[in-house]
């Protein structure tokens, strides 16, 4: 039997398990996806916003696999910093597929970036999807205006998250701390600022028209900005995305206002160069641009012309960015863990049994169906590298031998019972189902299972 491990239970990692145990070059594989966390699905749980119920409901194919016979899934299990080493990993399976995605934010390197008030985008998300490393108290939400610095799809959420009423946010799961928050929320300006055109813009056809269907808020965009973009005028020879972009934007550039409660303005060819204090001295309250122009050849040049916009909160979102695992070799430049066709290299030549799937294996690109042929790549890679992979010998049950090495993983069933306490949690508020935000939450609903 062929036993392999995949690190992380997000998209990648049970793509990687389906393609090992699906595949019939080599019919005995076991494969045990593991998970810091104790709840699976990666950002599909942590990630993707509550009022999205399509993408969310991309858990259920993947909870499929997770329950084919020869899966199992085991969380608060820490592997790298903290836990076990690659090399620890080894002794134990056959074979390890590292799917740790890219665990941090780009950062915007201006002065000002570490003010009060001044936050990834990334640490917003993980709040309102109740991630247990957030902090529960993070964004009170008492800013009149809002900067969110990006303008790609995690941009669109986050802009859309702090302009959506909490009432239309009760049917989800959001965690009852961060819909509260929103239900409080101070916030009446946000502004979502790129420093290219509209042309260039990250953000899908889709994420963006629903900004525009919001109940309580309006989308406001300046004519002239858009006029400074060279496709705008004929977006004709765009690609089809940044065609309909280009006509979306241009419908609300011309519709008159409607004095709604909350303006979501659409900004673009402002590069942020300074984030500004206010009279306390320690807390963000505007963010300074630098007006950018077009250089011709798709990118952008400064003018020398600035423009402050006041906010008490600033969420940027510019991209994302691997970390080193501690074992793992792993390149500074990209941001990934060297390899080939998903084999990790050290030195440059192939680390038998050592392999990689997801964002740090080619950086943080794509969709979440574009981990598939990723996964699949990789999966092949490994089965064809099982002959020699099965001349060492592991321990009959990697289950226990973790256990002796001081991990406490949660199984299948303890997943199971977190989820129905989330139910439970829902239904107690008057909600539906509503996520549990902190470790020892978590964990406790996973020992209920152990208990019963």
């Amino acid at each position: 039997m062929l036993r392999v491990a995949v690190v992380g239970s997000g998209p990648s990692g049970v793509y990687t398990a389906q393609s090992l145990v699906e595949q019939q070059s080599v019919p005995d594989v076991r494969v045990q996806v593991l998970d810091r966390l104790p709840c699976p699905y990666g950002l599909v749980r942590y990630g993707v916003a509550p009022d999205h119920e399509k993408i969310k409901s991309l858990q259920n194919t993947l909870r499929t696999v997770l329950e084919h016979p020869r899966v199992d899934f085991l969380g608060n299990v820490r592997v790298g910093e903290g836990g076990l080493t690659p090399e620890r990993m080894l002794e134990l399976y056959h074979a390890v597929v590292y799917c740790v995605g890219a665990a941090t934010d780009r950062r915007l390197g201006v002065p000002g970036e570490s003010l009060a008030g001044s936050y990834s985008a990334t640490e917003f998300v993980s709040w309102y999807s109740a991630h247990p490393d957030a902090d529960a108290a993070a964004f009170p939400l008492d800013a009149r205006s809002a900067v969110v610095i990006g303008v790609g799809n995690v941009a669109v959420d986050v802009a859309r998250i702090l302009a959506r009423g909490a009432d239309e946010l009760a049917p989800t799961d959001m965690p009852q701390g961060a819909l509260g928050a929103l239900a409080d929320s101070r916030v009446e300006e946000v502004h979502m600022v790129g420093r290219r055109g509209p042309a260039q813009a990250k953000f899908t056809t889709k994420e963006l028209r629903e900004l525009g269907a919001l109940p309580g808020a309006e989308v406001a965009v300046h004519p002239d900005e858009l006029a400074l973009d060279p496709a705008f005028a004929d977006p004709s020879g765009l690609p089809a995305v940044n065609r309909r972009n280009v006509e979306v934007l241009r419908g609300w550039a011309q519709a008159p206002p409607r004095g709604l409660a909350r303006r979501v303005h659409l900004r673009f060819f402002l590069r942020p160069v300074a984030l500004l204090a206010g009279p306390e001295g320690d807390r963000v309250a505007a963010v300074r641009f630098e007006r950018t122009a077009p250089d011709g050849q798709g990118a952008v040049v400064g003018t020398g012309r600035f423009e402050e916009i006041g906010a008490q909160l600033v969420l940027r979102s510019v991209g994302y960015r691997g970390t080193p695992l501690p074992g793992l070799p792993f390149d500074e430049e990209r941001g990934t863990v060297p390899n080939a066709a998903g084999r990790v290299l050290r030195d440059g030549s192939p680390a038998p049994g050592e392999y990689v799937a997801g964002w740090i294996k080619r950086g943080p690109t794509g969709v979440i169906g574009t981990n598939r042929p990723c996964a699949k790549e990789t999966a092949t890679a490994l089965l064809a590298d099982a002959p020699s992979l099965l001349e060492r010998r592991i321990p009959d049950d990697p289950l226990e031998a973790l256990r002796r090495l001081g991990q406490e993983p949660v199984a299948w069933h303890g997943w199971r019972s977190i989820e129905a306490a989330e139910a439970e949690l829902g239904r107690s508020l008057g909600r539906t189902t509503v996520k549990i935000s902190d470790w020892a939450g978590l964990l406790e609903a996973a020992r209920r299972a152990a208990a019963s």
